[in-house]
């Protein structure tokens, strides 16, 4: 299936921000890991490529909606790496900025409508798919997962390699956006509750993030609510934000989960939680197909 050894490097960042009151902030760049397998989602996949190359599988078939960077980033590695993927989406067909990405790449697309889409998690599901690409290996949606949390602990590693270019001998916790928490086990995962994992929750509880990390692990993090009102909801309070925090620092974000993450992280020490010289590490989750759809 190809070369998956390919692990990214992720630069670490000092991110110097006038509302951090004496907090020190380090940002983990996972946006510029490649120019188009970005962000989080291809540490999610390689525990999934895997265990899809010892299975003997040719290729990958997973899910996403149409402005999925799980997709994204599993086509572009398909491109790159020659390994066939197929996609099946949520809703009926539309051209998106991501949508016309995963046809170019050669990601070849089912939509399933959305109450086909619901049934994602049903026993059988994947056995008409299963028969009808047998050669391919099943991802679940937003490569998920303990497999895919498995694949995101390298990220610890990553991180305390790179402490001397900050001149820090050590960091207190990590702060990330979360939408699976996939990316949060594995980080709790890989620390052992050496540092705590905060995740601000971009999703509503129903969502069953919760339920979702307590799977995989279940100690060493906190989840805190920065939904602003439930999934993909912006208000002018956070477009502002993120404008401003790209102005000062010329650091991209995008409204669905990073920007959700780094205002609730304002909020969080403005409120005190964080005493001066604490150090935190923000993992930038990548994410800017959500920047996308909103530019057109």
């Amino acid at each position: 299936m190809g070369p998956f050894d390919w692990l990214p490097h992720a630069p670490l960042e000092p991110l110097p921000l006038d509302w951090l009151n004496g907090v020190e902030l380090a940002v983990l760049r996972l946006d510029r890991i490649d120019p188009l397998i970005s962000g989080n989602k291809w540490f999610k996949l390689t525990q999934h490529l895997a265990d899809a190359q010892q299975a003997g599988a040719d290729g990958i078939i997973s899910l996403g909606g149409a402005h999925s960077n799980h997709l994204h980033a599993l086509a572009a590695a398909g491109k790159r790496f020659d390994f066939p993927t197929v996609g099946l989406l949520r809703g009926h067909p539309q051209d998106t900025p991501t949508t016309l990405d995963l046809k170019a790449f050669g990601m070849q697309l089912h939509w399933l409508g959305y109450g086909g889409y619901r049934a994602r998690h049903d026993a059988g599901f994947w056995l008409p798919w299963r028969e009808q690409y047998p050669h391919l290996y099943p991802v679940p949606e937003g490569g998920g997962g303990r497999a895919g949390a498995m694949g995101c602990g390298v990220l610890v590693g990553q991180v305390r390699e790179q402490m001397n270019s900050l001149g820090w001998a050590d960091y207190d916790a990590w702060w990330l956006a979360v939408g699976t928490g996939t990316t949060l086990a594995g980080l709790a995962l890989a620390e052992a509750g050496v540092h705590p994992v905060f995740g601000a929750l971009a999703v509503p509880d129903d969502h069953g993030v919760a339920q979702n990390v307590q799977a995989i692990v279940q100690d060493g993090y906190e989840l805190l609510d920065a939904s602003r009102g439930g999934f993909a909801k912006v208000d002018p309070l956070l477009l502002n934000f993120i404008q401003a925090t790209e102005q000062a620092c010329g650091l991209l974000l995008e409204p669905l989960y990073t920007g959700k993450a780094l205002l609730a992280l304002k909020q969080q020490i403005e409120a005190g939680r964080f005493a001066p010289a604490t150090r935190l590490i923000f993992v930038h989750t990548g994410g800017l197909q959500g920047r996308r759809s909103r530019e057109g």
